[in-house]
């Protein structure tokens, strides 16, 4: 988008059976099970802007993005190691660090939040979530499997700083993307009659 885009309208939206079926079948993929391939530079870039185009109060762009190959995760994942020890359950803190390594592609979404008197931090953590809610789908457009987790490491303040991760930000997600070799199993989805109340 160019400065002369700006203020150009878009088109309304029109029925779309194929992005109703896409949510239909929404399902995060196994992180241990995405292998290659995984989407290119370009692909990459395009999941990127697809993602950013997310609610965002006040345009604060509140989120920044850090693509990780898998040289970058497996120094990560060897540097959580000794980390991993500390953790209430060291053994499972360990294996969880597979979901990090496996995947050809990761982005990892950092809530960054700018102080605004009229944007309430909350506000502009939720516009992060929804940054990895878009991430995930637009990679499913593309043809690709995504999987947006967290896990201990995204808490850890040790941990943090290996990311660069600031004092006041947070980890909304690592996003991880590659190529499922079989489909993921279905899961219990809620029962909307009990969660929903309609009111005139």
């Amino acid at each position: 988008m160019t400065d002369a885009d700006l203020g150009l309208p878009l088109p309304l939206p029109v029925p779309s059976p194929e992005m109703q079926d896409r949510l239909s079948r929404r399902r995060s993929a196994p992180a241990q099970a995405l292998a290659a391939p995984g989407p290119s530079p370009a692909e990459v870039a395009r999941i990127l802007a697809l993602g950013a185009r997310t609610p965002d109060h006040g345009k604060l762009f509140p989120w920044r993005f850090v693509v990780m190959g898998p040289r970058t995760r497996g120094e990560l994942a060897a540097a959580l190691i000794p980390l991993a020890a500390r953790q209430p359950g060291p053994d499972k803190a360990r294996a969880v660090l597979g979901k990090l390594t496996a995947a050809p592609v990761t982005i990892l979404v950092v809530s960054a939040p700018v102080p605004d008197p009229k944007v309430p931090r909350w506000e502009q953590e939720l516009s992060a979530g929804a940054v990895c809610m878009n991430l995930e789908h637009a990679a499913g457009a593309l043809g690709y499997s995504a999987s947006w987790i967290t896990d201990w490491y995204s808490y850890d303040r040790e941990a943090l700083a290996l990311y660069g991760v600031g004092e006041d930000e947070r980890v909304a997600g690592f996003v991880h993307i590659g190529t499922l070799a079989e489909p993921p199993l279905e899961r219990p989805r809620p029962d909307m009659t009990a969660l929903t109340v309609w009111r005139d």
